[in-house]
């Protein structure tokens, strides 16, 4: 028996519940990428750290910067209430985006994190926007 096998896997019931689950809070960069490329955004972006120049010089493009310190229902209320948003944060060192996640869905809106952040969309190879997005 090997360390990936001490612990047996789930039955496969229980993999489909954990891994639908999983997938209805997180999606990933290239999916992200596929859907803007494509021009199927039916989504809000949202980079939910840092500074406004940081962002302005380099986010994730049809990105929004609203900082997770400043959602609010109010911030929220210019999307329609069924708007899904997917949030992102520097990448896996950071817990920005699962504040972010954390604060959209307690406001009672649908959230996805997006794995990975920065880090992950760079790590894809894919280019990063430098125009200033904010929200009013």
């Amino acid at each position: 028996m090997s360390y990936v096998t001490d612990y047996p896997a789930a039955f496969p019931g229980e993999a489909v519940i954990h891994f639908s689950r999983r997938l209805s809070v997180e999606t990933d960069c290239s999916d992200v990428h596929e859907a803007i490329t494509h021009h199927q955004q039916d989504f809000v972006l949202l980079h939910v750290v840092g500074r406004e120049a940081d962002f302005a010089n380099r986010h994730v493009p049809g990105a929004i910067h609203l900082p997770h310190a400043h959602i609010t229902a109010e911030r929220l209320a210019q999307w329609p209430t069924d708007t899904v948003f997917i949030v992102y944060c520097a990448g896996p060192h950071c817990n920005g985006a699962d504040k972010a996640a954390l604060k959209i869905a307690t406001l009672g809106r649908p959230v996805k994190i997006m794995l990975g952040g920065i880090t992950g969309w760079q790590d894809e190879g894919f280019a990063f926007a430098s125009t200033t997005l904010t929200a009013t």
